[in-house]
């Protein structure tokens, strides 16, 4: 028991930070939002069902700049085809039948991934702390918008804080800790090579999905 609890506070203090971080980029969802007039109450039941940062990122100011729904919804899929990569490394730790597996896969974000793969075992992320860290980001991601579509009207423009550089900020940091893992820098730099090179001449979230199919297309290391 008292292995247990320690090894739930280690999994908290973790993931605490990144938690918080997330919360910061909810507020910053929130501002967003209020500034392009979409009803408050969407953005939040959004977050706390979608739960994917980037994609309603990408969602949102699609809306703000013009787009229909269905341009917001094709930039958000485009986004979040990165999670077929990530869904096939943990699809192996999660356990039960088909439908308890695709409950708890709507916990699996970049960051929960992030914290997992930290505390598991030979490139496999361990399965309480992709839970528990994905329970701690959803909680600070829905507060965090929440507090966003209340605080708009005072901050005005998100990027005038220098929130709109922090996502990138924290993706770098998710993932240079990964660098060491056997294939990863391979993989980095594939991704980022085809990901440069569709950048100029693609719509938001094409790069990112061309990088995580070129990821998928690379030999995976063994995992014992």
């Amino acid at each position: 028991m008292v292995e247990e609890g320690s090894e739930q506070r280690l999994i908290v203090v973790t993931a605490l930070p990144v938690a918080l971080v997330v919360g910061v980029f909810g507020v910053s969802l929130g501002v967003l939002t209020s500034a392009a007039g979409i009803p408050e109450w969407h953005v939040v039941l959004m977050s706390a069902t979608v739960f994917a940062g980037s994609a309603q990122f990408a969602a949102v100011s699609t809306i703000a700049a013009g787009g229909g729904t269905a341009a917001a919804i094709l930039a958000g899929v485009l986004l979040n085809s990165r999670y077929l990569a990530v869904g096939a490394a943990c699809a192996p730790v999660l356990r039960g039948g088909r439908w308890r597996r695709f409950l708890l896969a709507q916990l699996v974000v970049d960051e929960s991934y992030s914290v997992g793969l930290a505390l598991g075992d030979e490139g496999r992320p361990d399965r309480r702390a992709l839970l528990l860290a994905g329970v701690m980001v959803w909680l600070t991601w829905v507060a965090g918008t929440a507090v966003g579509v209340v605080a708009g009207p005072v901050v005005g423009d998100p990027r005038t804080l220098g929130l709109d550089a922090a996502f990138p900020a924290l993706f770098v940091a998710l993932l240079w800790p990964q660098l060491g893992r056997p294939g990863a820098r391979r993989a980095a730099v594939v991704g980022a090579a085809v990901a440069l090179a569709l950048a100029p001449f693609t719509p938001d979230g094409v790069p990112l999905a061309g990088a995580a199919v070129a990821g998928l297309a690379l030999p995976l290391p063994r995992v014992r």
